[in-house]
């Protein structure tokens, strides 16, 4: 969706050439140019310590399995909000963070950073956003999750 309004003092935004960047978001009561605003967020996906299992989790009364996912916030670190999610939701401690990808997922408006963490623990205590979970074999996870979505793209970063 295309930002309207001026974020800032609430003008509707009309359109005018950047010196560098092409044509941009412009408010005639600030002045100044506006660019796009978008969430980011971290995607994880959670190995045992020999890589050779992973999480699926369901959340929200949905059937789908996912990954552990969610936002980050107001002045963390990636790295930081993956580290504080994976503990959040499972109760788990990442040994290994490793960047795999970037996916810019529309429906949201959000950037997905996704990450794989290798965890020492394999038994989770998962918070209330999580209706329940599992360890299974890699292969097995890329076959369970919804063909298409954003988890199975997710997934073929895990080369």
């Amino acid at each position: 969706m295309k930002m309207q309004c001026c974020p800032v003092c609430g003008t509707r935004l009309t359109e005018r050439e950047h010196p560098t960047d092409g044509v941009v978001a412009w408010c005639e009561g600030c002045g100044d140019y506006r660019f796009p605003l978008f969430s980011t967020a971290v995607s994880v996906v959670v190995l045992n310590p020999d890589k050779t299992r992973m999480i699926l989790i369901r959340q929200y009364g949905q059937a789908e399995e996912v990954l552990v996912a969610g936002y980050v916030d107001k002045g963390e670190t990636a790295e930081h909000a993956v580290r504080r999610e994976l503990l959040e939701e499972l109760g788990l401690s990442a040994r290994e963070v490793r960047f795999l990808a970037s996916h810019y997922y529309a429906p949201s408006e959000t950037l997905m950073l996704n990450f794989s963490v290798t965890v020492e623990e394999t038994e989770a205590h998962p918070n209330f956003e999580v209706d329940g979970w599992r360890w299974c074999p890699v292969p097995e996870a890329r076959k369970s999750v919804r063909p298409g979505g954003l988890a199975d793209q997710l997934l073929h970063d895990l080369v």
